[in-house]
């Protein structure tokens, strides 16, 4: 048995006036996702506790079988191993995004959220800019690792691992003063780094060019989403199944490291939507060819496109990841006359009218060609949550997939 599990990363929405009173999951065409949902078990499921931030490390987490509850340190520590950053028991990691701020107010309070992605900056400007941090504000014990694009890790031997930071993609539009880590909490060293990163950032001959460009610079870093070294069990002694994780994002490359899952890197893919869609695909085939068991594509775009409030790609990332993506490695399970089964979800819904995650439920799909059933006739919000299945736990979701 093969089993392919897809994850377009926040396409669950809500309806917006701006796209008629539909969703993008609504008015995209998807007819790949539509025939498989219209054959298969279809419900809604909640991957995210209640009492837990919608965040992609904890959805993720519970979706690959590991309650967050449990298991969840924070999203940086699992980036960090996906950098192959060694994390010392008293390291802690932190997220650190290069952003875009506003520059016309003389303090930095009273500076405005603009972009927390500095409009997708490339990772090889970032990294000039992560160096340049590091080289004006050395402090012992503390290194700031390039990631990909705005994702940066920040490793700080000591620093609290619960610190309780905002997220910048929650916050775009709004003065950042109020969301600033405080000096009266034990923030004041975070907000000293913040503070003098932004002068060392808001000139650096990156940011100058960027602007010459037409470009937003990446003129601040902002830290959230602290953490200690993760540790999960086994992916393959818990199921039995040879794993492998295609994603171009840190994050989900950590959790399938600390799972001890094979990794695949593709080239030019960038955790937007001008990704690799295609190469996605070529990877997931083969690794079903060399043997695996299960592989779980996990795409970033409708995400990326829903923290940047982009109505009109957000459809079009999802189309892109029908055609490009699923189609093929469908139709590559199919010529195989091996058994198979395919899960289709979001992670969490990210709604354009709100630019960040929500804790909905997302919608669901388990395709089993020998096992077909009365489905839904288009994979959408409403209709799956329409369905009789609903799973309140996230953790619980791969059993119904893993007979």
């Amino acid at each position: 048995m093969k089993y392919l599990v897809l994850i377009p990363d926040g396409m669950a929405d809500r309806p917006s006036e701006k796209l008629g009173g539909k969703t993008p999951m609504q008015i995209a065409n998807k007819p790949t996702m539509d025939a498989l949902a219209s054959k298969s078990l279809c419900g809604t499921v909640l991957n995210v506790p209640a009492e837990m931030v919608p965040e992609s490390d904890t959805a993720n987490l519970a979706i690959m079988s590991y309650d967050p509850r449990q298991y969840s340190k924070g999203r940086s520590p699992l980036e960090a191993v996906s950098l192959g950053i060694k994390l010392a028991p008293d390291d802690t990691a932190i997220r650190c995004n290069l952003v875009t701020i506003s520059e016309d107010e003389e303090n930095y309070e009273d500076r405005v959220m603009i972009d927390h992605s500095s409009d997708e900056i490339s990772t090889a400007e970032a990294d000039e800019l992560v160096k340049a941090l590091n080289k004006a504000l050395p402090m012992e014990g503390r290194h700031l690792f390039t990631g990909v694009s705005y994702r940066h890790c920040l490793i700080w031997k000591n620093a609290s691992t619960t610190y309780d930071f905002s997220r910048p993609h929650d916050i775009i539009g709004r003065r950042i003063g109020e969301y600033l880590p405080k000096e009266d909490n034990g923030g004041a060293e975070f907000l000293e780094f913040m503070k003098k990163g932004y002068e060392v950032l808001k000139d650096h001959p990156v940011n100058k060019a960027r602007r010459a460009a037409g470009k937003r610079p990446a003129n601040s870093p902002w830290l959230w989403s602290p953490g200690a070294a993760p540790s999960l069990p086994s992916f393959k002694e818990k199921w039995g199944l040879d794993a492998t994780v295609v994603s171009a994002v840190d994050l989900i490359k950590g959790i399938g490291i600390c799972a001890e899952m094979e990794v695949v890197s593709v080239e030019g893919a960038t955790g937007n939507y001008s990704t690799n869609y295609t190469g996605k695909a070529n990877a997931a085939i083969d690794a079903f060819e060399r043997g695996k068991d299960f592989v779980y594509i996990h795409v970033e775009a409708p995400d990326e496109c829903g923290h940047r409030g982009e109505y009109d790609v957000k459809p079009k990332a999802i189309e892109k990841i029908d055609s490009l993506i699923l189609k093929p490695v469908l139709e590559y399970l199919d010529g195989t006359g091996e058994d198979y089964r395919i899960m289709v979800l979001p992670d969490h819904p990210t709604p354009l009218d709100i630019r960040t995650h929500s804790h909905e439920p997302v919608p669901f799909f388990i395709y089993d060609p020998k096992a077909e059933q009365r489905g839904v006739e288009c994979f959408t919000e409403e209709k799956c949550e329409a369905c009789a299945t609903y799973i309140p736990d996230g953790s619980t979701l791969l059993s119904h997939l893993i007979k």
